[in-house]
């Protein structure tokens, strides 16, 4: 298994299966839930995960398009969630995740999306209308997501 991470280029991630990890991250609330994906995973050869969790990421950056980190981050993601054979989102219930629901909203008709949402994410409503209209997989916990990921490269 290959993992990219912010700032890196994502041109290595088309040679092989793509997985964005899409969902909870805010730093010091969320658990690291990619790190458990990546672990459950390291032992397939043919994924590619992006995972936008940026080792070095700095949260005095100003939030602005005229900051080059913060501008590299999304463009980043935005470039990640575009190239990706699939989209996993998990939405933590002990975070907000705006940008996550933004994210989820843009590529809800992609068709590559797979979505844990648990009780107590705090729109978590909103969360499962949109994946109803959508046609959007939902699961209940990780491991599913685990497994989701690991039958759907063989799909395509």
């Amino acid at each position: 298994m290959k993992v990219i991470k912010p700032p890196y280029s994502l041109e290595n991630s088309q040679n092989k299966f793509s997985v964005f990890l899409a969902g909870s991250i805010e730093m010091g609330v969320a658990e690291n839930w990619q790190e458990k994906i990546e672990k459950a995973l390291e032992e397939t050869d043919d994924i590619c995960i992006l995972n936008p969790r940026r080792d070095d990421w700095d949260s005095s950056w100003k939030q602005s398009i005229d900051n080059k980190q913060f501008n590299e981050q999304v463009s980043w993601e935005l470039e990640g969630l575009e190239k990706a054979n699939m989209i996993v989102f998990y939405f933590s219930p002990e975070t907000k995740s705006p940008v996550s629901m933004l994210e989820l909203g843009l590529f809800a008709s992609s068709g590559k999306l797979v979505v844990c949402c648990p009780d107590g994410f705090w729109r978590k409503g909103n969360i499962d209308i949109v994946c109803k209209k959508y046609k959007i997989k939902q699961v209940n916990n990780l491991e599913e997501i685990i497994q989701n990921i690991k039958n759907k490269k063989y799909e395509n």
